[in-house]
């Protein structure tokens, strides 16, 4: 098992060993509904749903993105209030090429715990396994889960995007956009090539984008089955598109940062540890006009 992606299986054989804390993000970007009605009609047994739009994002005002990132104390809260410890293991999983799974695994290692892993496969792989299933909706919070401050790790910030200290680093569009005149900072941008180049822009009202960005689409990380790569592979072709570019130079970015979560987790699972999400991601950037734009490939 790696420490950040387990197989159904494994989670099978583990979740009989001893407690774990496991999320169900399924969801739909064109149907918000959608992952909520598929968790009560049948989920992993014990699983607690989180929705992208109302639980693990802040209000929108229109210039922070279509997900901006709640601030790291209320988001803290949220993981409290579900009974989570540090010594707590977590599993995340979706339906959808476990890109919603690899934001929340994100957003944990943001908040500094490390003990979180992404379900292989999702929930199809899950069923195809003969895992059980349960349906109706469960407690939200898991027997025994303790209470206070004892129940999150420890945070180092209380703004919005000011990682703990081991923390997942961020970057902000001031420092995106300082970058491109003295760059030091190569993002790489997940999102679909026609969107990048700006043919079509089927989420946000400018196409096109961040200049000086590398396309990497989310989608070439999956194989087959809807499983991950082998690491090696993932590795072979990270180093191939940045070439020379050291992790910690990268700065991932998709449309409102969630598919970027997915080449962020893919790095660090082919070993190449350390690069930063900008989160607003393209639905903040062209909110100003002032940005610049780049189309084309």
């Amino acid at each position: 098992m790696s420490e950040i992606l387990i197989s159904p299986l494994e989670l099978q054989q583990a979740m009989m060993q001893e407690p774990w804390l496991v999320f169900d993000v399924r969801h739909d970007l064109a149907d918000h509904e959608a992952g909520r009605k598929a968790y009560d009609e049948g989920h992993i047994p014990g699983a607690i749903y989180l929705d992208h739009e109302r639980q693990l994002s802040a209000p929108r005002t229109g210039n922070n993105g279509r997900h901006p990132l709640p601030a790291l104390r209320d988001f803290q809260s949220l993981m409290r209030g579900l009974g989570l410890r540090p010594e707590i293991k977590v599993a995340v999983y979706d339906a959808s090429g476990s890109m919603f799974a690899a934001h929340l695994w994100w957003m944990l290692r943001w908040m500094g715990h490390e003990q979180v892993a992404v379900l292989d496969g999702g929930w199809q792989a899950w069923l195809a396994a003969g895992g059980l299933v349960e349906a109706g909706q469960v407690a939200s919070r898991r027997p025994g889960g303790a209470s206070g401050d004892e129940a999150a790790p420890r945070l180092g910030g209380a703004g919005a995007h000011e990682a703990p200290v081991q923390g997942m680093p961020t970057v902000d569009a001031q420092a995106v956009l300082a970058n491109l005149e003295n760059p030091a900072l190569t993002v790489v941008d997940a999102r679909a090539p026609e969107r990048f180049r700006g043919e079509v822009e089927p989420m946000d009202p400018v196409a096109g984008h961040i200049p000086g960005a590398l396309n990497r689409p989310n989608s070439l990380n999956m194989q087959e089955g809807g499983r991950f790569k082998p690491a090696e592979q993932l590795r072979e072709e990270f180093q191939a598109l940045l070439g020379s570019r050291q992790p910690g130079q990268i700065v991932h970015q998709c449309g409102s940062g969630i598919t970027a979560s997915h080449n962020l987790f893919a790095m660090e699972l082919a070993g190449l540890h350390g690069s930063a999400l900008y989160p607003g991601s393209w639905s903040e950037w062209c909110s100003d006009a002032k940005r610049p734009v780049e189309t084309g490939g």
